[in-house]
């Protein structure tokens, strides 16, 4: 029997939402037989946290407990093996530094893969989708401009919706026709504002939005990220 070559092992914080972290899962395994044409995929650790908890910090605005637990179960992943992680969720990104520096076990930036897509097609204009806190604070479309990407928001009454949408009904795997009516709404206005693409900032969101619903290219968070994931255990530098 052929010896499997060696991989680094993924560290994955999910649970945020698990409906996400589904996804994850699946896309680095089946992108991996794709690929490769065997079952010879990564190892996989998996922490799934409490995520009633964490929007509870959220909410109140504890950032500092939200990173703090962030940062002990990723030492845990790395105790248990992983050579490096990823945090399966985007909002959390934003205690990304806070994080990274308290753990030893060296993570993968969400939008590290993100940028990279936007800037090979060629887009500098994105329009950015995602909870009111990725839409609403600076930390992500700061990251993006940092490499010449523009961001266009939804106007504060749409996010309002979608951020409702998210929370009500996506991490909880509800999907309905009407709230992807909304989303393609909002997406088509912004596209007319001179979005080239649209960014789904919530990992949760192309749960409801694929490509063919979009009148502009989608840059799925979550493929991109677990993509990265993928690359970086198969081909360590």
């Amino acid at each position: 029997m052929e010896t499997p070559m060696p991989h680094l092992k993924i560290g994955i914080i999910g649970g945020l939402s698990p409906e996400s972290t589904v996804s994850y899962y699946l896309r680095i395994t089946r992108q991996y037989v794709a690929r490769h044409g065997d079952d010879g995929y990564p190892e996989i650790l998996i922490h799934s946290v409490c995520l009633k908890q964490f929007h509870a910090w959220r909410d109140a605005g504890r950032w500092e407990l939200f990173a703090d637990k962030l940062a002990e179960i990723a030492e845990n992943l790395r105790l248990r093996g992983a050579d490096f992680g990823l945090i399966a969720s985007n909002t959390p990104h934003r205690v990304f530094d806070e994080v990274q520096a308290r753990t030893a076990l060296p993570l993968l930036h969400i939008l590290e893969p993100v940028s990279e897509a936007i800037l090979q097609a060629g887009q500098r204009t994105v329009a950015l989708l995602g909870t009111r806190f990725t839409m609403g604070e600076a930390f992500y479309r700061d990251a993006l401009a940092k490499r010449g990407i523009d961001c266009l928001l939804p106007a504060p009454a749409e996010q309002a919706t979608i951020h409702r949408i998210i929370d009500e009904e996506l991490v909880r795997g509800v999907l309905r026709e009407e709230s992807r009516r909304v989303y393609q709404d909002i997406i088509a206005r912004l596209a007319g504002q001179g979005a080239e693409g649209v960014v789904l900032g919530c990992t949760e969101i192309p749960l409801l939005i694929e490509p063919r619903h979009s009148p502009i290219p989608v840059y799925d968070t979550a493929v991109l990220h677990a993509d990265a994931a993928l690359a970086r255990a198969t081909h360590p530098s």
